[in-house]
Formats: structure tokens, sequence, C-alpha cells
């Protein structure tokens, strides 16, 4: 009793809809192509069928099913990073959007979140009790598919990635098994997880540790984008003696000439710096002062509530067709400045819509007892760079990334999970022997690869 692939024909058997009590969707019925969409709109998703469980007992049965009828898993929230999945036709797709539960125990600073969680769900009421979490810079992303990717965000510098920071997991395995993944149970699965992403089983839920903070200086500088050698070498220049307190980013940002975008800003470039710091607010403000004295047109600085920094980065929020590039970058001299700018900045004709430089380096460098496989990133910034890939700026999009990304390449130091948003080989997110371990963790726990996780560890089977 196996799914058809024919995905304009494709129907569940009656036994798929009794598994769960939450909505499958399957071509050609109401709901699939809502169901199927992702953050990309590029991307096409069209599963054999798409499920919606509403508890780990209900994923459970689902992985079961999978195995027996002899289709692929691919779990799934907001649809971010979608395209290195590859070809579903073959695959149920499980949204974990019903999974929603949030529990946070202030006393012991810890939190308990579904897998159809977004951090907006989890950052504001953290904040409201003097907590913070080792969110990224979008609001609207699943917080288990960052996590289980490493977890970059704006506390890095100071406290590493968000995926040290787990304490627990709880995950469906191949075998259909409910298990709950911690140091002492399951230590190499538990281990495989914080930062191997989704290859290991259907996470159901994660328990990370809360950061104890009120307030944060945080805001950002803007600059005509006429400007962006100047400012972008004073950055530059700036972070290398910035203490790990501070987590900040160079960037050039073109903004669309949309209605959903602010007036104030709507259509123009600019070049900024963003920036978050723990401590002090005045003395944050006295190290902001080189930068002040630059004169920036705007100045969005602030001791807020660590929810105020949700929307800091101003991400979209609304599905959008995008292409991407990235790159982690070791030591920049004032030449890669120079060539980025040549690349991105003014007159260099580039559509792109933001090219980023992101500082690393600080906790990001040093590994803590008892990490995960992802226990360091390397390199002292992150490049991302991204734009429009609608008809009829892909061809242009391509060809400015392209351009950027060569400018960049002689500092090359390797690539972070969560920013790589083509197919890729997941070994060459890894030192050797991780990798080798990865892999071996994952025949013990997927040997059939059953899982269909975006970027893949280990051949499929």
């Amino acid at each position: 009793m196996s799914i058809s692939t024919d995905t304009s024909t494709a129907r569940p058997p009656a036994v798929l809809r009794a598994l769960i009590g939450g909505a499958v969707h399957v071509p050609g019925e109401p709901g699939y192509d809502a169901a199927r969409a992702c953050f990309n709109v590029t991307v096409d998703q069209r599963p054999a069928a798409i499920v919606e469980p509403r508890s780990a007992e209900e994923v459970a049965a689902i992985v079961k099913f999978a195995r027996a009828e002899g289709l692929r898993l691919a779990p799934q929230r907001t649809g971010h990073n979608a395209a290195p999945l590859g070809p579903l036709e073959g695959s149920i797709l499980l949204k974990t959007n019903a999974l929603d539960r949030v529990c946070i125990d202030a006393p012991t600073r810890r939190a308990r979140v579904g897998a159809g969680c977004r951090w907006e769900d989890v950052v504001a009421p953290a904040s409201e009790l003097g907590l913070a979490c080792l969110h990224g810079s979008t609001p609207d992303v699943s917080v288990v598919g960052y996590t289980l990717g490493g977890g970059m965000g704006w506390y890095a510098r100071k406290h590493g990635l968000a995926a040290n920071h787990v304490v627990a997991i709880e995950v469906v395995t191949a075998d259909g098994q409910i298990r709950w993944a911690t140091h002492e149970h399951d230590p190499e699965l538990f281990w495989a997880l914080r930062g191997g992403g989704g290859n290991f089983g259907v996470v159901t839920a994660i328990e990370f540790e809360l950061l104890p903070l009120e307030k944060v200086y945080a805001g950002a500088l803007f600059f005509p984008v006429e400007r962006a050698s100047e400012v972008l070498h004073a950055w530059h220049a700036w972070t290398a003696d910035a203490p790990e307190d501070v987590t900040s980013v160079g960037r050039i940002l073109q903004f669309p000439p949309l209605e959903i975008v602010p007036e104030p800003v709507r259509g123009k470039s600019f070049v900024l710096v963003e920036a978050v710091f723990l401590g002090d607010a005045e003395a944050a403000a006295r190290m902001m002062e080189p930068l002040r004295a630059l004169g920036p047109a705007m100045d969005t600085f602030a001791s807020v509530p660590p929810a105020a920094i949700a929307e800091l980065h101003m991400d979209p929020r609304d599905p959008v067709p995008y292409d991407s590039t990235h790159a982690i970058l070791g030591a920049l001299d004032a030449a890669a400045i120079d060539r980025l700018v040549e690349a991105a900045g003014p007159g260099s004709g580039s559509a792109l819509l933001s090219v980023e430089l992101r500082q690393a380096g600080g906790a990001l460098g040093r590994a803590v007892p008892g990490a995960g496989a992802v226990a360091t990133l390397p390199g002292e910034f992150a490049f991302f760079a991204v734009g429009g890939a609608d008809p009829t700026m892909a061809a242009k999009t391509s060809a400015d990334l392209d351009r950027v990304g060569s400018a960049l390449r002689p500092y090359e130091a390797g690539r972070y999970f969560n920013f790589v948003e083509e197919e890729a080989d997941a070994a060459e997110f890894f030192p050797p022997t991780v990798a080798r371990r990865l892999e071996a963790a994952r025949d013990t726990y997927d040997p059939t690869r059953l899982m269909q996780a975006n970027h893949e560890i280990g051949a499929a089977r």
C-alpha cells in the first residue's frame, strides 16, 4: 500500500490519515499548495504527501509508515534553507507546525521548545522574564532548524553557538523510537544532533539554557552607500579591538522600492554597522564613539530588552524569491574591504539586496567541554550576500553573487551549515574526523537513510 510518486495523482492510503489527528495534504487536494510552500519561493517542493502531526507519538507513527512504504521523510517548519533538500517526489514532507509548545522555567533558566516554534515564540516571553535566547537575526526562523545547524546569533562572540547550550533533545529516530537524547542518554546521538542537522531523526522538541539578561545596548548606524569604503574600513579597524561582549555586522544594504518597506528607507541604499553589546550601556556607548564620529545619517542605538533586537537585522518576514552565497572568512586585511566594495559597493552595478560581514571569533573559536558536532566556527568573519531571484532578476543576481564571492575567495576558511542554501556535500562543513564520526552516527541511527535532510551526511541509500 504505497503512495504514488506521480504527484498529479498521488493519494495516501486511508491509513496515513488515520495515524494522526493533524492535517494530511496530497497533490490535487485543497491545502496542498499552501502546505508545500517554503520561504524561498523559487524552490518548488512537490512531495508525495504532507503531514502535520500534533505529538511525538504521531511523528513516530509516521516514521514507521514511511519506512514500511519505502518513502523518505523530510522534516520542516518554516522552509528556510529548503533548496538543499532536493527532490521530494518520493518523500513525505513532515511539517512540525503543530508542535508549538513553549515552556520557560525562569528559576533554572531553561526553555523547552517544540519543533513547531519560531524564535519570536520564545524570545519575547523569555525577555519579559529578564532572560535571553541565543537566537539568530530572523525572528520567524525555526528554533530547532537553526539550532541543529549550530546557531550563530547576536551573542555568539560571548557565548558561542546555540547548539552548545542545548541540554536535551526529544527525537524520533528511523526505527520509530522516541528518544530523549542528553549527555547521559544516547550521548552519541546528542553529540551528532548539535550541529549535524536533521540527519539523525525527527526532532520534536529541544531544551536549552537561557541567559540572564535584562538589557542590551544595540542598534544600527546608517550611512549613505557612497561612503561604503570609508565606513567599512573604519568598522573593520574597530573590530580588531572590540571585546567579546560585542557582536557586530558591516553591511551594504539596498532596500527595494516596495510599499512594505518603511518610507524613510524605501528604494534607498546604505552602508550600515549593526551591533549588540552585552554589559554596561555607558561603556558600550563609549566604544561606539569612533564609529559615531563618522556622522551617520541615522543612529538607532539604545539600551533595550533582548526582545527588541529581534528585528535589528531587518530580514524579510514574508516568503520571497532569492539567491545567495556565503563563506566563512579568515583574517581580513584592508585589501579585502577594498575588494568587497569594488564588487558590491557604489559604482559596481550590484543589485544585491544585502552584502554583509558578520564578526565572528571570540567564543566561537573556543570549544567548550561536552560540545556537539559543531564545537567551533573557524575564521574571523562570516560573509553572506543575497539578491532577488524573480525571473527578471535571477541572471543579474547570479552574476553579482559570483562577482562578490570571487572577490573574497582568497580569504575563505570554510562554510557554515545554516548559511549554505544550495545542495552541498555536508562533509565539507566539518573537519575530517568529525565528518567520519557523523557518518558513523547516521549509520547507527538511520542506516537506510530514511531521513531526508537539507545537507545529507553520508550518501542516501
